[in-house]
């Protein structure tokens, strides 16, 4: 897994069929997808449950890019083990899942994926300052996290602020929550390079009509990517 800042789509599978997981991943892949974005919710950290290890496991087959999978969940750290085997390439955690995130970030990367932290929209880009070397990627929700399709949050002082910090290490900024091509260019602008979006992919399209989810792809990107100039 390369390091570049190009725009990166992310589907979330969360707006996908859940009965087939694995046409999905692969019909998002064959349409335009640089990564699979995987939610993962317990039911106490956010207020929904989604999957756990054992669903990566079964749809990591199915992708042959990059898997990322964000852990909705505290605590964290006695499922980092199964998510890396079932094959997860980056395990993000929220900072506010638990007390040690330094220690978290130190286990995902020992366990072989890479490091992200997820910021939640009320919690400053300050609350990484310290974990910026031990981060291969940096989530900013732009929806309080729990549930696909809400309205997005503006997070863009945030975003910059981030990208300021970061500074030419190879840390990627992530923006997870209501992505769609009007949103797309101001996370862009502010220099987020990976972009989840949900609903707003696989909007209009489905497993047996998958050209829609190639023509939502293609829009945001070319929204994002026009931002930068």
């Amino acid at each position: 897994m390369s390091f570049d800042r190009s725009i990166k789509i992310a589907p979330s599978i969360l707006a996908a069929d859940f009965a087939a997981f694995g046409a999905e991943c692969e019909a998002i892949e064959a349409q335009g997808a640089d990564w699979v974005h995987v939610d993962v919710m317990d039911g106490h950290f956010v207020p929904n449950i989604t999957f756990g290890p054992a669903t990566c496991a079964a749809i990591r087959p199915h992708i042959k890019g990059v898997m990322d999978v964000h852990l909705m969940i505290a605590p964290v750290d006695p499922y980092i083990e199964a998510f890396a085997k079932a094959g997860a390439d980056v395990i993000t955690a929220h900072v506010e899942a638990g007390p040690h995130i330094h220690r978290t970030l130190q286990a995902i990367r020992g366990a072989g994926a890479k490091a992200g932290i997820a910021l939640n929209p009320g919690t400053p880009a300050s609350a990484v300052s310290e974990l910026i070397d031990m981060a291969d990627l940096i989530c900013v929700m732009t929806v309080n996290p729990g549930f696909g399709g809400q309205q997005f949050i503006d997070m863009t002082a945030k975003i910059r602020d981030l990208r300021a910090m970061i500074g030419d290490r190879p840390v990627h900024i992530e923006i997870d929550g209501g992505v769609d091509p009007k949103t797309a260019p101001l996370v862009a602008a502010a220099g987020a390079d990976v972009l989840v979006a949900g609903s707003a992919v696989f909007r209009g399209g489905s497993v047996t009509n998958p050209a829609p989810y190639g023509d939502n792809i293609r829009a945001i990107r070319a929204a994002a990517e026009a931002a930068r100039g």
